[in-house]
């Protein structure tokens, strides 16, 4: 049994992830930003833990992360302004990696995106620009710590039925829009979420994936088997 932290935990990946977690054993812990969030966090088998990651310091990280064993990223902006998408997406993630690094966390899930990268090739005059370079920023951050890390880049989510099956490919996927990979629906990334716990270990790996035919236990166990 593990004792995991989401951030992010009334997002709708969390809440499909968090139940997921608990009925493996695991003891959850789902931060979320407003008390009235907390009564449907906790019907997914979570504690909820009201706290603002907007805001949020390094010691205050610091407090919700101690004596986790594994810390899922899964919260961001929404969609915010561009000011708002970076202080969350980037720097209240990176606040919460180094926290990680500095309690001792073990394992560190950040849910990020398919084609996430530096050069990720978005055109700075539109919308998603400042959301692809948050993540890009936060990822990389994580990359060079040494906590045992596995980035998730779905693909463009969906409400779709989860299917069990993912088609995923070694590292963050293909730069820009050049290959309009398929959806992935949310009940799936809940999904890989659980199967890179329950797989433990310092994978440092990244994976890109989209709805697909693989069994996402095999798909997990190949990306982070080494």
């Amino acid at each position: 049994m593990a004792n995991i932290v989401i951030i992010g935990g009334h997002g709708k990946v969390a809440l499909l992830a968090a139940p997921l977690l608990a009925e493996a054993g695991h003891e959850v812990t789902s931060v979320i930003r407003k008390q009235e969030q907390a009564q449907e966090v906790a019907a997914t088998g979570a504690t909820p833990l009201v706290e603002d990651i907007e805001t949020l310091d390094a010691d205050g990280f610091a407090r919700v992360l101690r004596g986790a064993d594994v810390v899922v990223w899964s919260a961001g902006a929404g969609g915010g302004s561009p000011e708002r998408t970076k202080a969350v997406d980037a720097d209240a993630a990176i606040r919460s990696i180094d926290a990680a690094v500095a309690v001792g966390v073990p394992q560190y899930v950040m849910v990020s995106y398919y084609g996430a990268r530096p050069d990720h090739g978005v055109p700075e005059g539109e919308g998603f620009f400042a959301y692809a370079e948050a993540k890009a920023t936060a990822d990389e951050h994580l990359r060079g710590t040494e906590l045992g890390w596995t980035i998730l880049g779905p693909s463009t989510l969906s409400s779709d039925e989860p299917t069990g099956r993912i088609d995923a490919v070694a590292g963050p996927g293909p730069q820009g829009d050049s290959s309009e990979p398929g959806p992935a629906s949310r009940g799936n990334v809940a999904r890989v979420i659980a199967a890179v716990v329950a797989a433990g270990g310092p994978a440092r790996t990244t994976i890109a994936f989209t709805d697909g035919a693989t069994p996402i236990d095999e798909a997990v166990a190949a990306a982070t088997a080494g």
